[in-house]
């Protein structure tokens, strides 16, 4: 789809936006640092500050609250040598189904917001080389972690919302793990306290925001060297929260299978951070608030929901679309809203078919509370090009 012009500095590539979504891209667009202009892509929907999906290229500044809370937030996808037939087999000679394969992620893998590692399940499983990594950059760079003791547990756990795990099939029916999540408690104390200081320096200084969350950094200042170095270290964190997870996942499914996982492809991006890039000549702070890199022959993934279908990218290198892509179906319906439209039923049809954890407590996930996810990659289609399509048989949430 190519984009329309939605005002001032703005390009949008979605057919389907509500004006709280356009009026806050609007507002964002509007701040005299923007430049050449945002890109609103196709599952673009009304965040904290910013929308979300929303591509904004910044001269000598960062928005902190437009990059977010979950800093680093993204996908990674593995594709194993197993296929559908594989697992067929397994369960029909075995009569172990995926509910065993189920209960063993979780026991693997530490749910919901707050569920951390117990400190000797680390060296059970492959943490211990990510962990020296990570303590020794922050030691070479002095990021000061005092507000999140807890950090080491949290590598390799995944937190609750809209992150999750799933064992999927893609359109030859071969075996893909695939899981969502981020940076945990330690990004998040991070953004909060850069987002604070933002606000607080902007305020100091007079500047006539939008609104609060808009506050920035101007380059030059200690305030924005210390948050680079210190979103840099998050971004990095939540890479390797991934991929400590994706390890812990080939592990279990070998185990269940009988035989190792052997990976043919992974893909680990964000959908949540900031980068130096250079767009129309120019080198610029390129925050993506949901959305993927899509440069030329850059590889990246797009989920849907838990009940609906995924996709596995190559980016096209959009130059008016700032070589960005959607991150996802994106919500049409709010939690709360979702909660009220529908039931644990309602969920459970939509599941039919898929192995995942029952409750209401995932009634706000429910695939209907999201965009279609087919007409959000019709929108992109300028944006990337489809390599795989994959379909979840198995969906592990936390709450």
């Amino acid at each position: 789809m190519p984009p329309t012009k939605a005002g001032h500095q703005l390009l949008n590539w979605a057919s389907h936006v509500d004006t709280n979504t356009l009026e806050q891209a609007r507002e964002t667009a509007s701040m005299p640092f923007v430049s050449p202009h945002v890109a609103l892509m196709p599952d673009a929907h009304a965040g904290k500050g910013s929308a979300v999906g929303t591509v904004i290229p910044t001269n000598r500044a960062v928005i902190p609250a437009a990059v977010g809370v979950d800093i680093g937030c993204g996908m990674i996808a593995a594709r194993t040598q197993f296929t559908k037939d594989d697992i067929d087999d397994l369960v029909a000679s075995t009569d172990t189904g995926l509910d065993v394969l189920r209960h063993a992620i979780e026991a693997a893998i530490p749910l919901s917001p707050g569920n951390y590692n117990l400190t000797e399940a680390l060296d059970k499983w492959y943490a211990e080389t990510k962990i020296q990594e990570l303590t020794e950059l922050a030691e070479r760079n002095n990021i000061d972690l005092t507000h999140s003791p807890k950090w080491r547990e949290q590598l390799g756990s995944l937190g609750g919302g809209n992150h999750f795990i799933e064992l999927c099939l893609d359109e030859d029916d071969r075996v893909w793990m695939f899981l969502h999540s981020g940076s945990r408690g330690v990004g998040n104390k991070i953004a909060q306290k850069h987002i604070k200081v933002a606000q607080k320096l902007c305020a100091q200084w007079h500047i006539q925001l939008p609104n609060k969350d808009l506050a920035y950094l101007p380059q030059g200042t200690p305030e924005f060297e210390r948050y680079i170095t210190e979103l840099r270290w998050a971004q990095r964190f939540a890479s390797l929260n991934r991929a400590e997870m994706m390890d812990r996942f080939a592990h279990v499914l070998g185990a269940w299978m009988g035989t190792s996982v052997e990976e043919s492809e992974r893909i680990n991006c964000h959908h949540n951070y900031t980068e130096l890039e250079e767009h129309y000549g120019k080198t610029v702070w390129l925050t993506r608030k949901g959305a993927v890199n899509a440069h030329q022959g850059v590889k990246a993934v797009i989920p849907g929901s838990m009940g609906t279908r995924s996709y596995v990218v190559t980016g096209k290198g959009s130059q008016p679309g700032l070589c960005s892509a959607p991150h996802g179906a994106g919500r049409q319906f709010s939690r709360t809203e979702a909660k009220k439209r529908f039931t644990e039923a309602d969920l459970a049809a939509a599941m039919a078919g898929i192995e995942y954890r029952h409750g209401a407590e995932w009634i706000d996930e429910i695939p209907a509370a999201y965009k279609d996810i087919d007409q959000v990659m019709e929108d992109a289609s300028d944006l990337v090009s489809v390599d795989h399509v994959l379909r979840q048989i198995l969906n592990v949430k936390g709450t």
